[in-house]
């Protein structure tokens, strides 16, 4: 049996950066990931936009990845593609994984670990469309992938269903290949990607973009011929009597992204109703010892930048894991928030400066946001707007005595 002080799953940003932080801090290190090379959806994501905040330079998806992943092979750290995790069980205070590949079946004990397995696109069925299965109806990732990786053109004349970012960006990438994008549909009033890939992606390619409606029926064997648009109402519920007919050969949905936790889920890990993903601390360490989460595996982040941040500290921390008897405080939030991450606090492992992570649930002008322990003002950030869609990153010192009955709260205005 081999032996690891960190064992990493997943090998896109946020595990190269959690395996380089780890192995840098002296840990031994083995990457598990599942794919034929490193990088993650990095490997299909040929615009720029990425390392803004990071390395201040604008890289296309894989210039991003090849950065961490040339840094990776300067460490100790062990890589096993075309890997998977069938089962990870406690074994004393260790863990003991039992992975399968096209060798066969291994087995490695580990110190602690750190979940970095991303997430995966909904599906049709996932948000209720009518019809039957047909080809042509595709998620905007794997639109992405056949057009970028395999080069192959998945549409003639297409309707996308939601305006998360993948879908804004590839309105514009298939209307360069010569696509007719009919028509971005998005049940909200609002769009649900970055405001840059509205304007840039959508907007400057005069690509029309309706709200208030969404795809409720698709028609067609064994391809795709039309799909069924109608208005929603204030709940997103269709409105009966605004049905139109649209034809066309391929529609592409961007209708939001769900966290990969089967492996937590198997071990116990409590998850948040919010995030889709584990309840952890500052650490990144989820409720369950030794066992850590980082990236889109924690909570969906709209910034590459964010995730290997998340990797780094989860990364760093579980090098460092030992174990021992932690004494948690909750951070409370108020209703304008949908979430923050971390959830609470190990009050015996603040340091100098705490990441915060949040998302609103509405769109908010000018608004404060605050942190307060025990009813004292410890941090105070202005915005001009906070949208939803958007994630916002806090760094905090909680240079205040924190006991067990310590209250924290994050607070708007």
């Amino acid at each position: 049996m081999s032996k690891f002080g960190v064992v990493v799953i997943g090998g896109g940003p946020a595990g190269l950066a959690a395996a380089i932080a780890a192995s840098s801090d002296g840990a031994s290190v083995l990457l598990v990931e599942r794919d034929v090379r490193l990088g993650g959806i990095l490997k299909q994501c040929i615009h720029d936009g990425f390392g803004i905040i990071r390395y201040n330079d604008k890289l296309t998806g894989p210039e991003y990845a090849f950065r961490d992943i040339s840094t990776l092979e300067q460490t100790n750290t062990r890589v096993l593609l075309q890997t998977t995790v069938s089962s990870i069980v406690r074994s004393g205070s260790a863990f003991q994984l039992t992975l399968c590949n096209r060798h066969g079946i291994l087995i490695v004990q580990a110190g602690s670990i750190v979940l970095a397995t991303g997430c995966r696109e909904r599906t049709s069925k996932q948000i209720g469309i009518h019809g039957l299965h047909t080809s042509g109806v595709i998620t905007a990732g794997n639109a992405q992938f056949y057009l970028n990786v395999m080069g192959q053109l998945p549409a003639k004349r297409c309707v996308i269903l939601g305006s998360g970012d993948v879908g804004l960006i590839m309105a514009r990438r298939l209307t360069l290949e010569g696509v007719r994008v009919l028509g971005i549909y998005e049940a909200k009033q609002t769009p649900g990607g970055l405001l840059r890939n509205v304007t840039q992606c959508v907007y400057d390619y005069n690509i029309p973009m309706y709200f208030g409606h969404t795809v409720t029926r698709v028609a067609g064997s064994p391809r795709l011929k039309a799909v069924e648009i109608c208005k929603v109402d204030k709940n997103l519920n269709p409105v009966r009597g605004t049905e139109n007919l649209i034809k066309t050969d391929t529609l592409i949905l961007s209708v939001g992204l769900i966290p990969e936790n089967e492996l937590a889920d198997s071990m116990g890990v409590q998850m948040s109703d919010t995030t889709n993903g584990p309840v952890c601390d500052q650490n990144f360490m989820t409720l369950s010892d030794g066992i850590y989460s980082c990236g889109n595996a924690l909570h969906v982040n709209d910034m590459v930048d964010y995730v290997s941040e998340s990797g780094e500290i989860a990364g760093r921390n579980a090098a460092r894991y030992m174990q021992r008897e932690r004494r948690l405080i909750n951070i409370n939030v108020s209703n304008e928030f949908l979430y923050s991450v971390p959830q609470c606090l190990d009050i015996d492992m603040i340091s100098s400066e705490t990441v915060l992570f949040f998302k609103t649930r509405e769109f908010i002008e000018n608004p404060v946001v605050r942190v307060l322990v025990d009813g004292n003002e410890l941090f105070v950030q202005k915005y001009e707007y906070i949208r939803p869609p958007e994630s916002c990153r806090i760094s905090v010192n909680f240079n205040v005595a924190l006991n067990p009955e310590s209250k924290i709260e994050l607070r708007i205005n």
